[in-house]
Order: structure tokens, then sequence, then C-alpha cells
């Protein structure tokens, strides 16, 4: 095996689970929203966003509280949305930082990325939030703030994390060969992406009956079982 130098991981359904993305945060953020724009709709970084959002709808005017019913729509739809994903995490900051709620990681996460990190590994994380709502995230933890761990983040900014140029892209900031970049995510579509950029990749596969046999991409229950 060519020798890995950096990890990229996901994070829904990789290093935490899917359920507490939709089970809190998304249901968090959608019954504040409306408030939250209407109280801080006058904030630059929120006037940018509306506008973004609005930009990527096709409208040429609409209401604030037309941008508003759109954005619960996409919610509703888990659209990946930049402008979305970026207003989201800023109704989370207020969740995480009143105690609302702590991100959830599986139990061997923190530990298994102590370890690489020991190992002189860099670490970085690309998910479909925003990157400052993964900072959130890590910093946040049911495992204390684990954010001292990652050398970096990637968004949607980046590009869509089924497109072999993001990781193209990815591999060019952190500054490695795409070979020794190490991918890991539970989403098929986005391995192949990666592993079309040059990268080696890992399938988590936490609640699989089996693991498949034959896929390009070894699979794995946890973490303690990828082989860095």
């Amino acid at each position: 095996m060519i020798e890995i130098r950096a990890i990229v991981t996901d994070i829904e359904g990789t290093t935490s689970s899917i359920h507490f993305v939709k089970d809190v945060l998304f249901p968090y953020a959608r019954k504040r929203l409306p408030a939250f724009i209407e109280t801080h709709g006058d904030r630059p970084e929120v006037q940018h966003w509306l506008h973004e959002a609005a930009k990527e709808a096709g409208f040429i005017e609409a209401s604030r509280q037309e941008v508003i019913e759109m954005l619960l729509r996409w919610i509703d739809e888990d659209r990946k949305s930049t402008a979305l994903k970026a207003l989201q995490g800023m109704i989370w900051r207020e969740g995480y930082e009143a105690g609302d709620y702590r991100a959830h990681v599986y139990p061997e996460v923190p530990a298994r990325l102590r370890a690489w990190r020991a190992q002189g590994l860099k670490l970085y994380v690309y998910s479909s939030g925003s990157v400052p709502a993964q900072k959130l995230f890590f910093g946040y933890s049911e495992a204390g703030d684990l954010t001292p761990l990652f050398a970096g983040y990637f968004d949607t900014e980046t590009g869509p994390k089924q497109e072999t140029a993001s990781y193209e892209a990815i591999a060019t900031a952190i500054g490695e060969q795409p070979a020794h970049l190490l991918f890991l995510s539970d989403i098929e579509q986005e391995l192949d992406a990666a592993r079309a950029a040059g990268f080696q990749t890992g399938w988590l596969l936490r609640d699989a009956a089996a693991l498949p046999t034959g896929s390009a991409h070894p699979a794995y229950r946890d973490f303690d079982a990828i082989p860095v």
C-alpha cells in the first residue's frame, strides 16, 4: 500500500451518527430559522447568504418571507445548498453555545483521531455542512473540543462531494499527491469521485448486516478497523 500522509473524513455516518444531524440539528434550525432571519437579517453575513440563496433559486425579486419559506422547504428536502448550510450553521452556533446539545461522535473516533495525529498524519474534514458548522460540530462534541486535531476543513464551496474535481482541489489545497490521501465516507458515490481523483478510500458501513466484497473501496465497520 502507498504511504498515507493525510486523512480526509466525512462527518454524517462516518465520524458521527446521521440521526444526530437529522433528528437534532435539522429540526433545531428549522424551528428557529424564521425568527433568526427576522432578528438578524440586517447583519452583513446574513444578508450575503440570503442573497446567495435567492440567486440560487433564480429569484429576481423576493420578499424576506418568500426566502424564508424557500429555505424551510430546502431543509425539508435536505438540499445541499451552500447558502442554506451557512445560515443553519449560524443558528446551530447559538444552540451549541447555549448548551442545548453536544455533537455526537462514535465512541472510538476521538481516540483513533488522536492516534493518527500521534503517527504524524494530518487530518481534514470534508462535509456538505459549512466550514463554520464543522468547526462547531467538533468544537462542541460529546468528547470535548476535537478541533485541535484537524489541520483544515472543506465544504461545498470547494465543490460537490460526488464530483472528482472537488477532490482534486482538496489535494491541491493540502499539498499532497492524491495517492497519499485517504478519504473516509459512508457514501459510495463520494468514494467513487475521490478514487477517480487518485485518493485511497475507506467505506464506513457501521450498520450493514455484512460488509460488501469485490468493491473498489475497502469497507470497515468503525475507525479502529482501518489499517493506517
